[in-house]
């Protein structure tokens, strides 16, 4: 028979309230602040914690030779990625309490931190990774790793060498054929036509961003391919439609999850530039500079962002057939 479960030894509180060790505390300095930065930060590891329990459960379930999009599966791969959402939105206000903390109480133990800094939290970086934020994608890439150990650059590298989650969601959009081969070609020409017919006089005469993203012949280089965008753009246009309304969901949840994090990095940098000016980070970083270049640039799921520039009204939206209305209503 298992023994009764106690709420102090089932959190391990020992463990967790007994882990933080001021530096000013080892030199009997006052620096009343450093417990409130200390907690501040563990739980944002823990935190980061969830969110990879989360993201590799998402991983597992789109991995699967075949997601079944009429089965709970995709309802779990929503809901989990709305939970990240909220989890990262936490993360955002977090940084009300942190900046209760004055730049003078900062100082009263910045320098005892050296060289320690959040540019060390490998946590951050794998999930990055895990996402789909490719190397070569990343500002400052050689030496985003070089303030790491080994060990953790280790399991970053091997992250970025696994499928991400926008890998994954790309080869998920691939196998969506709303259309039946044949009127694929004649739909997406009727919609050229109708999003050429929206756009403004100075851009009608070059389409050729269009045929960049959504025709075959393109060489394309990014990670979205133009199957998996035009069946993007699609979800998107009549997701009205009952079986369009959780791979809507999803898609947007990926872009909650980069508004989420792109809100996190502009008001950390908000908070750095507030709290130590223009000064080096204690991790030798440029500081805000670096900050507000990374915050710039690691857009993740910035391709399927960028095909909401390929909307056009719903009432020039070209008409289905019923035989495709009626594949994605409900089955009576």
């Amino acid at each position: 028979m298992a023994s009764e479960v106690n709420y102090h030894d089932y959190l391990q509180l020992e463990k967790i309230l007994n882990a933080q060790h001021p530096e000013s505390d080892k030199l009997n300095l006052l620096a009343h602040d450093e417990m409130l930065f200390i907690v501040i930060h563990q739980t944002y590891e823990l935190w980061f914690k969830q969110l990879h329990y989360e993201a590799d459960s998402i991983v597992a379930i789109m991995s699967k030779p075949a997601l079944n999009d009429n089965s709970p599966e995709l309802q779990t791969v929503v809901h989990r990625i709305s939970r990240m959402v909220t989890i990262l939105r936490v993360l955002v206000h977090q940084i009300d309490i942190m900046e209760t903390m004055t730049s003078m109480d900062f100082l009263d133990f910045r320098d005892m931190l050296r060289p320690a800094s959040g540019f060390q939290s490998w946590q951050f970086k794998e999930l990055e990774a895990k996402l789909g934020l490719k190397f070569e994608s990343r500002h400052g890439k050689e030496y985003y790793t070089a303030q790491l150990c080994p060990a953790h650059v280790d399991i970053i590298k091997e992250a970025e060498s696994g499928q991400s989650l926008l890998q994954l969601v790309n080869s998920w959009l691939e196998r969506m054929p709303f259309l039946k081969e044949g009127a694929d070609d004649t739909f997406w020409n009727n919609y050229k036509e109708s999003y050429r017919s929206s756009l403004a006089e100075a851009e009608k005469n070059n389409l050729s961003g269009f045929d960049e993203v959504f025709s075959n012949s393109a060489s394309n280089h990014n990670t979205l391919s133009p199957a998996a965008c035009r069946a993007a753009l699609f979800i998107m246009l009549y997701r009205g439609y009952p079986l369009l309304q959780l791979p809507f969901q999803l898609l947007n949840g990926l872009l909650e999850i980069d508004e989420q994090l792109s809100s996190w990095r502009y008001r950390h940098m908000n908070m750095v530039h507030r709290m130590i000016g223009t000064r080096i980070g204690t991790g030798g970083s440029t500081g805000k500079d670096y900050l507000k270049a990374a915050a710039d640039k690691h857009y993740i799921f910035r391709e399927i962002a960028q095909l909401n520039s390929f909307l056009i009204e719903r009432r020039k939206l070209p008409a289905l057939n019923q035989e495709t209305e009626k594949r994605l209503g409900f089955l009576s």
